[in-house]
């Protein structure tokens, strides 16, 4: 026997039950971005490195991306990321555009990384940005779209949180406790890390990096302190837009979070799940400004988040919430009496299909026991058929799998019957 070819490692096979999850996401992804007015878009999966070398960092380009040399001797790369191409086409239609532009996108995408739970080699991410517009307000509508998406899937406020911060409220911060400009990032990176480290060895990370011992003192001070919102005009104004929006009791203020320590440049956010196996966050974004200068453009502020299925999925999962899997969207089945009947069934078929009905025609003349048990196999509720007698009378049998019962109809009312079984 010939050996079997695996999947390339990292990638994923969708079969149906998986991709009834896919979509699952896609669909209530769609109704939240265009419950808020968005438009949905996309970009080429494939695309030069070029791109991605200004604006996404050394790691991302060099370690994580799926590069290649096509036939044409160009040196291109499986996407890892949207927001290079997103600046790039709106770049190329700067002037053309209606803005504040409200985008969003669900695709594919590939990153070389280590294999894990919650994270693989490719992914379907939802992209979703408002650009053209600096204001507390528009990022309170990005993280009323994030919360909607929550509640949607089911994901209460008990189960689910999305925690903000605001850089340049933790830029004041750093500016009271006297951390010059040169440490900023190394501060960042501490504070990013403070969760994944042991306490202690946290302490002494932050003074190997040049901290003095009170202004390591202040800075837990800081983030311990859940009120310290209430010093930032933009987080007073975005909290209370979220309370207009009715998503208030959703967002929680954290100042541990930071986010993109090169890219965000005011309003950051977070979201988790609080009760499951899996500490990583469902999505994440921010405020950023000045989007497309590697690329040519004029300076442009927006805000937006990115969400992974992968995550989502596996959240969804564990808490119970993912509907129950149907196998085929078929309503009925056609079976097929004997060869005699055959094309009486795929008549029957077509006109079910015309009346908006999902009809599955059984592919051959089995024992019809046979063919209710493949009906059952599937969750069909109704098998449809037509023997020799129903033909002769302009009539249609039709069985209730769930129990039993079967009754027969004249042709024409075929329809409505299964309308009123099937609800």
């Amino acid at each position: 026997m010939a050996s079997k070819i695996q999947p390339v490692k990292g990638t994923r096979e969708f079969y149906p039950e998986q991709m009834a999850l896919r979509n699952f996401i896609y669909e209530k992804v769609r109704a939240a971005s265009q419950k808020f007015g968005y438009q949905e878009w996309d970009a080429p999966f494939i695309e030069p490195i070029d791109l991605y070398a200004a604006k996404s960092g050394e790691e991302l380009v060099k370690k994580q991306s799926f590069t290649f040399t096509d036939r044409g001797g160009d040196f291109v790369t499986l996407r890892p990321e949207l927001t290079p191409s997103l600046a790039r086409m709106i770049a190329a239609k700067q002037g053309e555009l209606t803005y504040p532009l409200r985008w969003w996108s669900f695709g594919p995408f590939w990153r070389y990384e280590q294999p894990q739970k919650g994270r693989s080699r490719e992914f379907f991410q939802w992209n979703i940005d408002m650009l053209g517009v600096n204001s507390p307000e528009a990022d309170a509508e990005l993280i009323a779209v994030a919360a909607t998406f929550l509640r949607s899937v089911g994901l209460t406020p008990e189960r689910a949180a999305i925690y903000v911060n605001n850089r340049r409220l933790m830029d004041s911060e750093f500016d009271t406790l006297g951390i010059v400009a040169e440490k900023r990032l190394d501060v960042s990176n501490l504070v990013d890390r403070r969760t994944k480290m042991d306490s202690a060895k946290w302490d002494a990370y932050a003074l190997e990096l040049g901290l003095s011992q009170a202004q390591l003192d202040g800075l837990k001070n800081i983030l311990g302190n859940f009120d310290l919102w209430k010093n930032s005009d933009e987080l007073v104004r975005l909290f209370a837009t979220l309370e207009a929006l009715g998503v208030r009791d959703y967002v929680k203020f954290d100042p541990n979070i930071m986010r993109g320590l090169l890219y965000y440049t005011g309003t950051v956010f977070e979201a988790f799940e609080t009760s499951g196996s899996l500490k990583r966050a469902i999505m994440g974004g921010g405020r950023y400004d000045n989007l497309l200068a590697d690329v040519g453009g004029q300076p442009l502020s927006g805000v937006g988040f990115a969400m992974g299925d992968v995550v989502a999925g596996i959240i969804l999962q564990e808490a119970g919430l993912l509907p129950e899997f149907v196998p085929t969207p078929a309503a009925v089945l056609v079976t097929v009496f004997d060869e005699s009947m055959w094309l009486k069934s795929f008549e029957l078929a077509a006109q079910l299909r015309d009346a908006g009905v999902n009809a599955m025609v059984f592919p051959e003349p089995a024992k019809l026991q046979k063919q209710f048990k493949f009906a059952d196999k599937m969750k069909i509720k109704l098998a449809l058929t037509i023997g020799p007698d129903e033909a002769a009378n302009a009539q249609v049998a039709i069985k209730n799998l769930m129990t039993g019962e079967q009754v027969t109809v004249k042709r024409e009312a075929v329809v409505s019957e299964i309308q009123k079984l099937v609800g």
